[in-house]
């Protein structure tokens, strides 16, 4: 069968074969070529290597020696590069196309970035050298501090956490120190509006908090009469998202902070957005008490995968003396960390983390901060506003916003405009997936039916956002054709995997690979029966 697309609005067209009808005897699709596991390729007498017979020994193991072989798949120079590089071709990256993933600022990545991070001194330090050794990099990390507390305007920051979530406990570890100094450890609640990130609750309660949820009103924002309502003698806290993960900036967070202050309370902002304001809004003048600040995502260094990341935190002068170390200073003796002692009022924390923080993704941060200067990094945070909006307009007159009038940097929908197709959230992000887009975040924030939160980012231009809503655009009429939903609940049909039962891979996962019995010539490995 074959069908051609949608050539409407500007879009270059395809002929496609239907993915069912494309059958060959290796599996592979042209240039899509089909992958197996490593160990079905391996051979057990095989190595790329040829390593000498090793000189007997004592065996000081103590009867721990391995009885068996260790199961590692044998296979030449070649195949172990080849295989890799098949695989890195069935991913999804920024570096391939627009990352709509809200909530998450998949920014480019400029390679200046990585150049900097690569430079002998950076890329080569080792946290265990004498500082006399390392001058520089202690500079660095001292430099990048002084950009970070001027930006947003809070006197003294921790560098160490390693990423959002660890930055958000070391400024509630800091908060609940702050408390206990004062006599008031009793304050044991956390006020967390439903528009904040999800980790926000996960880290009170984890810290021993007990969180207490505030309302939102019809327009995304924190329901300030509720909030007011809420505070009392046992509040230790808000945690508050700003702007928030509706995409929305809290319009009242000055009198949100005045309230939680009067109270005898601290003002936790989340920074995971501050991509959204950074060179425009300094937090410190609305009365917040600590933030974390997500370098991989602001500053643009790699993320997702797994890391690495890093969360330092600013702080203002009422937690500041509960800072964790090491501390950066900077005196007559130069620049120098000072990890233990040191003559300070208050009971400041210990380490969060092995060393001084994440090296690497501080270069980098430091790179772009230098490159884009303070005008720059102005304009980073209005274009991503820019764009967002953009994408909010044009997908507005099939899509349903989630909110009324403008967003900040990501974009938020419902599932209304799907009503009574047939086609649900998730079948709309899989067929999203077959137009070559990475789906947007799904069902999140939670206090929207079917989200689908949107965030370009400042990076992409406005040709690569057309291409992404003409696609959008695309499916949303063709969902609303109500002829279509079996082709939705069917996608993705180009992608190297099927969709699959999600909740059986979540209850029965495979996550054991076993080999079949074989002789010597039998070939590759084979994957066990279960």
């Amino acid at each position: 069968m074959v069908q051609s697309t949608d050539l409407s609005q500007g879009r270059s067209g395809t002929i496609a074969m239907s993915a069912a009808a494309v059958e060959t005897s290796t599996g592979n699709r042209g240039l899509q070529l089909e992958e197996r596991l490593i160990f079905e390729y391996a051979h057990a007498d095989r190595s790329g290597v040829d390593l000498p017979e090793p000189p007997k020994v004592k065996d000081r193991l103590g009867g721990l020696r391995r009885r068996g072989a260790i199961g590692l798949p044998g296979l030449a120079e070649p195949q172990v590069v080849q295989h890799y590089t098949r695989l890195s071709q069935k991913n999804y990256a920024i570096d391939s196309g627009l990352y709509p993933l809200g909530s998450c600022t998949m920014k480019h990545n400029p390679r200046l970035n990585e150049r900097m991070a690569r430079l002998p001194g950076f890329g080569d330090v080792h946290p265990l050298q004498p500082q006399s050794t390392v001058p520089g990099a202690i500079e660095l990390i001292g430099e990048l501090a002084g950009w970070l507390t001027t930006l947003t305007g809070m006197p003294a920051v921790a560098m160490s956490p390693a990423a959002g979530a660890h930055g958000e406990m070391c400024g509630m570890m800091a908060i609940a120190a702050a408390l206990r100094a004062r006599g008031e450890g009793h304050r044991k609640t956390v006020l967390v509006p439903e528009s904040a990130h999800g980790t926000n609750p996960a880290t009170a309660a984890a810290l021993g908090f007990t969180v207490k949820p505030i309302a939102a009103t019809a327009d995304g924002r924190v329901d300030v009469a509720a909030l007011k309502a809420a505070l009392g003698p046992d509040v230790a806290a808000i945690m508050l998202t700003n702007p928030n993960t509706c995409g929305l900036f809290e319009r009242d967070i000055r009198e949100v902070g005045d309230a939680v202050s009067a109270a005898g309370a601290y003002f936790y902002c989340d920074g995971a957005n501050y991509n959204a304001i950074v060179g425009r809004v300094r937090p410190g003048d609305l009365g917040v008490d600590c933030m974390h600040i997500n370098l991989h995502k602001t500053f643009s260094t790699p993320h997702g995968g797994g890391g690495p990341g890093s969360g330092p935190v600013v702080l203002s002068a009422r937690l500041a003396p509960y800072a964790p170390r090491p501390w950066v200073v900077h005196d007559a003796n130069g620049w120098r960390l000072i990890e233990e002692g040191g003559a300070i009022d208050g009971e400041p924390l210990g380490r969060l983390k092995a060393f001084h923080g994440q090296m690497g993704m501080f270069v980098r941060a430091l790179a772009y901060m230098l490159s884009h200067g303070a005008d720059g990094l102005r304009q980073v945070a209005e274009d991503a506003v820019l764009n967002a909006n953009y994408v909010m307009a044009r997908l507005q007159v099939a899509l349903t916003p989630a909110y009324d009038g403008p967003c900040m940097h990501e974009c938020l929908f419902d599932d209304n405009f799907l009503k009574d197709t047939g086609v649900s959230t998730l079948d709309f992000a899989k067929a999203m997936i077959d137009e070559g887009y990475h789906p947007m975040t799904m069902y999140f924030p939670l206090v929207v039916h079917g989200a689908m939160l949107i965030e370009p980012t400042e990076t992409q231009s406005k040709r690569s956002l057309d291409e992404f809503c003409d696609a959008m655009l695309h499916l949303a009429r063709k969902a609303k054709s109500g002829t279509a939903a079996d082709d939705f609940k069917a996608a993705p049909r180009f992608a190297p995997r099927r969709r699959l039962d999600e909740t059986l891979a979540a209850r029965k996962p495979v996550l054991r690979w076993r080999p079949t019995n074989r002789g010597p010539d039998d070939g590759p490995l084979k994957q066990a029966a279960e």
